[in-house]
C-alpha cells in the first residue's frame, strides 16, 4: 500500500448466509462421521448419513498461525439436528496457549454456548442474533445449535491462542446439552 491511498476491503462477509466473500477466505466442514467421541450416544450418531455436514466455519487469517499481536476472525455455522436428544454442536476446545480469550457474537438462529473451566465447573449463554459473548482463558467452549435452522455466529480469537481439542478428546465436557420436554437442558456428563 501507498501513503495517502484508499483501498477496498480484501475481505467482505454476508450477515444472511455466513459466507466469507474472500479469495483469503479458509473453509473447514466437520461431518458426524469425524465427530465420533464427541456426542454421548455413539450408536445413534453411527446411524446417521456419515457425510451429513454437522458444522462448516469461513476464517479470515491474515496473519501466520502463531504470530503474536494478530487476530483471526471467523464464522461457523451449525445445521439444525439432533445425535439422540443432543444437539448438534461443535467439538469444543480449550486454547493451546490457555490463557487467551475470545469473543462470539450472535448473527442468525438459536443456540447455547457451553463454557467449562479447568476444574470442571460448567455453564451456558444462549445465543441469538446480536447476542455478544466474552469467554475468558483458560475456558473450554462449544456451541451447540438449538434451533430448526442454521446457527450462524463469529468469532475473533488472537492468532497465537491455537487449539487444544485433545484435552476435549480425552476428559470431554463435565455436561451435557439435551432436549427435555422440548426445552435445551444442561445434564451433568458421565463421561469426566
Amino acid at each position: 500500500m501507498r501513503n495517502f491511498e484508499i483501498h477496498k476491503p480484501e475481505v467482505f462477509f454476508d450477515l444472511k448466509t455466513g459466507k466469507l466473500c474472500s479469495q483469503y477466505a479458509v473453509v473447514s466442514k466437520k461431518e458426524i462421521q469425524q465427530l465420533a467421541g464427541v456426542f454421548a450416544d455413539e450408536a445413534e450418531r453411527l446411524k446417521i448419513n456419515p457425510s451429513q455436514i454437522v458444522y462448516a466455519v469461513e476464517s479470515y487469517l491474515p496473519v501466520p498461525d502463531g504470530k503474536k499481536v494478530g487476530l483471526f476472525w471467523g464464522i461457523t455455522t451449525i445445521l439444525p439436528g439432533k445425535v439422540g436428544d443432543e444437539y448438534f454442536m461443535t467439538r469444543g476446545h480449550f486454547h493451546a496457549e490457555l490463557d487467551t480469550a475470545e469473543f462470539y457474537w450472535g448473527m442468525l438462529g438459536e443456540g447455547i454456548l457451553i463454557c467449562m473451566d479447568e476444574n470442571g465447573n460448567s455453564w451456558a449463554e444462549t445465543m441469538t442474533p446480536n447476542s455478544l459473548h466474552y469467554i475468558a482463558g483458560c475456558v473450554a467452549h462449544r456451541v451447540a445449535n438449538t434451533g430448526s435452522e442454521p446457527l450462524i455466529f463469529g468469532a475473533c480469537w488472537p492468532s497465537d491462542a491455537g487449539h487444544d481439542y485433545e484435552t476435549i478428546n480425552k476428559k470431554g465436557f463435565s455436561t451435557r446439552l439435551v432436549e427435555k420436554d422440548g426445552k435445551p437442558v444442561l445434564i451433568k456428563s458421565t463421561q469426566l
